[in-house]
């Protein structure tokens, strides 16, 4: 069964194809000649996932999934949330994000935080949503060179080491994408 990721981010895509069934022939937006900015209006991580999917369904015909996730700063009431790319501009920089947050906690006692990812999956008879979230806390400065987005400045609970730091297999069995997409497998190794 082919099925799209709507996504252009390589990192993202290897951590899931890790993740689904063998028969599965994952493909990217690059693959399906996606290049427009897909619209992400939504007021929630759900809405955005489902904005995401439809348009790769209704414009391209595949069946489709899509996530967004984002990054709950208890200090900051949630914050970035829904705006996790965009955090410090529309240029959707990781670094800049990252420097501002951390600005914005210099002088927070509390740092803790969860990441929260949402897929919306479109099949040709159904659509469907997942969820994966961990807990974890912000860190005062970046370590590590793995990964990608906040990575480096978020260490899950139970761990003494960022995302960044961990390789990538033991962060897809505890990381927020990594359970949503454990969700979306088991599903589908049922539903094909």
């Amino acid at each position: 069964m082919k099925l799209v990721f709507a996504t252009h981010n390589f990192n993202k895509l290897n951590e899931v194809r890790l993740l689904l069934p063998k028969s599965i022939i994952l493909l990217s937006l690059t693959d399906i000649d996606c290049n427009e900015e897909i619209p992400e209006t939504g007021e929630t991580l759900e809405e955005n996932a489902q904005l995401k999917a439809d348009y790769v369904s209704q414009n391209y015909g595949y069946p489709c999934f899509a996530d967004d996730t984002g990054l709950l700063v208890d200090a900051l009431d949630g914050m970035p949330g829904v705006y996790s790319a965009r955090y410090a501009g529309e240029q959707k920089s990781s670094e800049d994000n990252m420097d501002k947050l951390l600005q914005e906690l210099k002088k927070k006692n509390n740092r803790t935080a969860k990441f929260k990812t949402v897929i919306a999956l479109n099949l040709p008879t159904e659509k469907k949503q997942f969820h994966g979230t961990v807990e974890g806390e912000i860190t005062t400065k970046k370590y590590g060179k793995k990964g990608f987005g906040y990575d480096p400045i978020f260490k899950p609970n139970g761990y003494d080491k960022t995302f960044a730091e961990l390789p990538l297999l033991e962060k897809n069995k505890i990381s927020h994408r990594g359970r949503a997409v454990q969700k979306l497998a088991s599903y589908l190794s049922k539903s094909i």
